[in-house]
């Protein structure tokens, strides 16, 4: 009998660390959920100060519209810059978005470039046949998304000087 009472008590005991354990990995799971939703948050921010960055860059040049001569010529240069997330947990957010562009990109007349911002989405596009010429690196914060602005307005300047007849299309999420 007392060999059964022992036994209920280790279990019971056992039981009650468990429910610790638990309880511990409840908060855990709570704090590291507080963290992502930040994460999504500034990354809200990011693709629209990104967005608004480049338009207002194309206004100012006064980029406008493919003008109708130029739609439909082979030698256009097509360069498409997409926007992906080395942010972990966000499943098939990179697939997606590759297999957009290059859908999207397939339907254009003329030669592509592709540049990413991100490894994950330019390991995407690169399975899929559309090596990026230009790599960026995501910004890890609000703070760094003015350097990585600058840095697409450099390579775009580049590119028009480079070619007449370029244009650019921006692929987010």
């Amino acid at each position: 009998m007392s060999d059964t009472l022992e036994s209920l008590e280790r279990q019971m005991e056992g039981a009650r660390e468990l429910e610790s354990v638990v309880r511990t990995m409840k908060a855990m799971a709570g704090s590291n959920i507080r963290q992502y939703e930040m994460a999504v948050r500034s990354l809200g921010e990011y693709y629209h100060n990104t967005a608004l960055g480049i338009i207002a860059y194309f206004r100012k040049e006064k980029i406008d519209v493919i003008p109708e001569e130029q739609k439909g010529n082979e030698e256009n240069l097509i360069t498409a810059i997409v926007f992906g997330s080395d942010q972990g947990l966000v499943g098939q957010f990179n697939d997606l978005l590759s297999d957009f562009a290059i859908q999207s990109l397939k339907a254009l007349p003329g030669k592509k470039e592709v540049w990413s911002v991100g490894e994950r989405i330019q390991l995407s596009l690169s399975d899929s046949n559309f090596i990026p010429s230009n790599i960026f690196t995501v910004p890890n914060s609000v703070d760094a998304i003015t350097s990585l602005i600058g840095e697409i307005l450099v390579q775009i300047e580049v590119s028009q000087k480079n070619s007449k007849k370029v244009s650019f299309y921006i692929f987010h999420n």
